[in-house]
């Protein structure tokens, strides 16, 4: 699934692994973009997360926000790329999820498990 309005096209592996465990969090993952993250919710059936809105450029939801979610254990992965602008917070959260969370590359896909600091 991918392609819809210019949004990332899914590998079915990709999905499988975003999915699996999903039913344990809130969000299945994060994305900053809604379009982004609309593609990986119709490709898996499970809730992502939009960071920063339709562009990615809006600040919600802010680093502070986004940090306690995933210290609640409510986000399973944070899945990089998109289409998120400079600004709103995006880029802090992106930049502080990079810095502290394992990557696994599905598929071309950078996925940031964040149950798994580095």
């Amino acid at each position: 699934m991918g392609g819809l309005l210019n949004g990332q096209s899914v590998s079915s592996k990709a999905a499988a692994t975003i999915g699996a465990g999903a039913d344990d969090y809130t969000w299945a993952a994060a994305a900053v973009g809604s379009q982004h993250a609309a593609s990986y919710q119709l490709a898996t059936q499970k809730t992502v997360m939009a960071i920063g809105g339709f562009n990615g450029s809006d600040p919600s939801p802010t680093l502070a926000e986004f940090k306690a979610y995933v210290q609640k254990g409510e986000i399973h992965y944070f899945i990089g790329g998109g289409s998120g602008g400079p600004g709103g917070g995006n880029s802090a959260i992106t930049s502080w999820v990079e810095a502290g969370f394992a990557k696994v590359t599905v598929d071309g896909t950078s996925l940031y498990d964040l149950t798994d600091r580095k």
